[in-house]
């Protein structure tokens, strides 16, 4: 019973212990409260967590909270989906529905080590092989719990994990509040950088361009051309030649992964017989969802329905900078003020060719390109730095933690 990643002062000390969950653990069903404790949402994503803390609208009765069960701070929560991993860990004291089962600890172990255990995917794994029959809205019972092996390394060892894996969790919070800031920050230079409603100038302008006078608004037709791909969905294939479609456009950027379709190379040319894409080109979608915004960053793509190309007069527009326009919060609105339709709105093109951007010279729209583009690229880096933390916990997890469906076979 060896992990595949051991602490050195560790590797001397032998296999790791398997005990069964009761021997750790026991249900506690405690209602011995005054109703005057925060009722406590049970969780994936944030464990046990007061309910006014969440988005978590969900009314009871004072009769009702009154059969509710305590939880203190250290507790474990069997969810109602723990066949997907739904073991929560609590960190306040608080009560919870008695539809739930309260674990503590028996013994002395340290709580959070099986915090982070609870949630490997080999444990989760094992959880659904040896309890056949858990279905969406069952829970695991404590007498299935009871049967579970777990792992019960030295107190030590267990802290020395713990401590490692709630490190690279305060990393990884605080790396996402600099994502958090890097776009709180985008967003307000987007509302300054453009003119507001009935303006003539933005609230904040580049030195070197504040004696170049007032802005003004050009129709798009004025300033680009377009192609609208309205019309009879294509022929898909297996491979091919990457059909872009309104799923692929996100807000500033294209996801190649969320929706991967293709069309057969023989097809492409009647595909695209209204204007083949280029680099730098503008999309923008018409419908399901309407208002999204990306720029073509590879030649060898075809644009499905829903789909309005826009390329800037040379000279006149810029593409990156036309980009920029689109997601800003004023044209958003104004195109949003156009669609038409009950839950799914769409935009018709002719409407969308009249509306107005925000207009000025070639020079300090490419100023404001670079600006928001070198932001978008830290933003795009701060993105990644995260998901390799979390891959890198991902790892760490899988190797800190011994393997029982491994000890089984």
């Amino acid at each position: 019973m060896f992990p595949k990643l051991r602490f050195p002062e560790f590797k001397n000390i032998g296999a790791i212990n398997l005990e069964n969950g009761n021997y750790i653990f026991e249900a506690i069903s405690n209602k011995n409260h005054n109703s005057d404790l925060p009722v406590l949402a049970i969780t994936q994503e944030h464990g046990a967590i007061p309910r006014d803390q969440i988005d978590y609208n969900v009314s009871v009765t004072d009769k009702s909270i009154e059969s509710y069960k305590v939880v203190e701070k250290g507790d474990f929560i069997i969810s109602l989906r723990s066949f997907q991993g739904g073991i929560e860990y609590s960190l306040y004291h608080g009560i919870c529905s008695p539809a739930y089962i309260i674990l503590r600890k028996k013994i002395d172990v340290v709580e959070q080590y099986y915090k982070y255990y609870f949630k490997t995917s080999r444990f989760i794994q094992d959880l659904n092989r040896d309890l056949e029959g858990i279905r969406d809205g069952k829970m695991v019972s404590y007498s299935q719990f009871s049967d579970i092996l777990l792992p019960k390394p030295d107190n030590k060892e267990q802290r020395k994990i713990a401590d490692c894996l709630s490190f690279l969790d305060d990393l990884i919070a605080a790396e996402d509040k600099k994502l958090s800031a890097l776009r709180a920050h985008k967003k307000g230079l987007m509302q300054k950088l453009f003119p507001a409603e009935g303006k003539t100038l933005p609230e904040c302008r580049f030195p070197e361009f504040r004696d170049n006078g007032e802005w003004e608004e050009r129709k798009l037709s004025q300033v680009t051309s377009y192609v609208d791909y309205r019309g009879k969905t294509p022929e898909k294939s297996s491979s091919g030649i990457f059909l872009l479609t309104a799923k692929n456009i996100k807000t500033g950027y294209l996801d190649y992964l969320c929706s991967q379709e293709y069309i057969p190379e023989n097809t492409y040319n009647e595909v695209m017989s209204r204007g083949v894409p280029q680099i730098g080109d503008v999309l923008i979608t018409t419908e399901a969802p309407c208002g999204n915004v990306a720029q073509i960053d590879n030649e060898n793509v075809a644009l499905a329905q829903r789909i309005i190309k826009y390329r800037g007069v040379e000279g006149e527009l810029d593409n990156t900078y036309l980009k920029y326009v689109f997601l800003s919060p004023k044209f958003q609105y104004n195109l949003s003020s156009k669609s038409t339709g009950g839950i799914v709105k769409g935009i018709r093109g002719s409407v969308l060719h009249e509306l107005a951007i925000d207009f000025t010279s070639l020079n300090e729209q490419q100023k404001i390109a670079d600006c928001l583009s070198s932001l978008d690229a830290l933003i795009t880096a701060q993105a990644e730095k995260i998901e390799a933390l979390k891959a890198h916990k991902k790892g760490l997890m899988q190797g800190l933690f011994p393997s029982i469906e491994e000890v089984g076979e």
